[in-house]
């Protein structure tokens, strides 16, 4: 299969598509899909990862594109904190240019995992959002706390 028939093959998976919703045994109108995948589709998660795929290009941090989208990097002194604030203005520049829309009420922030007495700490934004700071996060199913316990 070459590219042309992929891109063809992809283009009419997601073309003419309609969604409606079944609630206590009652169908609602049928209205169509304008944008995404039709969720829980075997092709939907692919095309997602395609789709983002170069959203790491040009940060520092390290990023794992999985079902929790995870960015991260060991920040030791406050030029590390302010490398990661810039990596997270650069994700803005990517949601914009992509047409996609970060929720920062639902990012969260690992106060600090570290052994020192005094840790940097950094006011994190995303899309003029501070995040919040947690002690524990939850990162696919595991439980991950600022002090390993």
């Amino acid at each position: 299969m070459v590219i042309g028939e992929i891109n063809s093959w992809i283009e009419n998976f997601l073309s003419n598509q309609s969604q409606s919703v079944l609630v206590e045994g009652a169908y609602s109108s049928s209205i169509p899909v304008i944008s995404g995948v039709s969720q829980g589709s075997v092709l939907g998660p692919c095309l997602f990862i395609f789709y983002i795929n170069d959203i790491a290009d040009g940060l520092s941090s390290t990023v794992r594109l999985f079902a929790d989208d995870t960015i991260y990097l060991a920040v030791k002194n406050e030029q590390d904190a302010r490398i990661f604030q810039e990596d997270l203005d650069k994700l803005i520049t990517w949601e914009k240019r992509w047409m996609m829309e970060f929720h920062p009420d639902k990012c969260e922030v690992i106060f600090t995992i570290s052994r020192k007495r005094n840790p940097v700490q950094y006011p994190y934004t995303l899309n003029g959002h501070q995040l919040k700071h947690v002690d524990v996060a939850k990162y696919l199913g595991v439980q991950i706390s600022h002090d390993f316990r």
